[in-house]
């Protein structure tokens, strides 16, 4: 397996500096949160594309993916939604993402099928467009849809090679379920894996990998079993915790513990 880290971890670190935190301590490759307040994001224009992506063809880092925020399963037009993928697919495109990530941001007032019927119809328009432009479209285990199980409910129905899921290990320990339950449910499906560590699941302040209660060890080694060979990706939740830990200090020991974990599970 490859790893990566996510920007989340180094808020508005200039890409130059983030390529060299990763070359440094032995990444293959960086999910870039596509974010306003980030150096990477859909309103920057042709030139600053090009140059993200030169910056990464010369270290031989990978851009493993955009982390952007839409919501395909929030209430209201799907014209809004729909363009806003289309920012995130154009934006991965030029700079060599083969990846973007969306939230589901159901309303809980919705009746969950409905919520789930409106995430699937956008995806399923927006994958044309993926497909036209090489990404694929991952929704993450996330707010309103937490489990794998829950995330399937959306990605199974649409149907198309250019939408998958993303398995946020955080998320589906929330929500309840087992690391082989999550894989039975997204593996066909499965674009990459974010990994992190916390305190507990009333204390979600991000934790140097192996130091907190998530199950890592059972995520890596059903990964392993099953032959799975794509991405583990350190999501270091920084932003939200200004008192956490810096990343740059972390990401050497969270190699280790992340190629300690896959030699054991091999």
């Amino acid at each position: 397996m490859k790893l990566a880290f996510s920007t989340l971890g180094v808020p508005g670190l200039p890409v130059p500096e983030v390529l060299a935190l990763a070359t440094a301590h032995g990444y293959h490759g960086v999910e870039l949160r596509a974010h306003p307040e980030e150096p990477v994001h859909p309103g920057i224009g042709p030139a600053d594309r090009a140059d993200v992506a030169a910056a990464f063809k010369a270290t031989g880092v990978e851009v493993l993916g955009l982390a952007g925020y839409v919501q395909v399963a929030a209430p209201g037009d799907d014209g809004p939604v729909l363009a806003e993928i289309r920012q995130l697919l154009e934006l991965a495109h030029d700079v060599g993402a083969p990846f973007i990530r969306v939230f589901p941001g159901a309303d809980p007032d919705v009746p969950r099928e409905e919520s789930d019927a409106t995430a699937a119809r956008r995806l399923g328009t927006a994958a044309e467009d993926a497909s036209a432009l090489g990404v694929r479209i991952l929704l993450e285990t996330h707010d309103s849809h937490r489990t794998g199980a829950d995330v399937i409910r959306v990605v199974g129905p649409v149907g198309h090679r250019q939408v998958g899921a993303l398995w946020d290990v955080m998320h589906t320990w929330l929500g309840g379920e087992q690391p082989q339950e999550t894989y039975a449910a997204l593996s066909p499906y499965l674009g990459y894996v974010q990994v992190k560590d916390i305190a507990s699941a009333d204390d979600t302040t991000p934790l140097p990998l192996g130091e907190g209660v998530l199950p890592l060890t059972e995520c890596v080694d059903v990964l392993c079993r099953h032959g799975w060979d794509g991405w583990l990706c350190w999501e270091y939740e920084k932003r939200w915790y200004e008192t956490a830990p810096l990343l740059p200090e972390l990401l050497g020991a969270g190699r280790d513990h992340l190629v300690r974990l896959l030699n054991e599970a091999a």
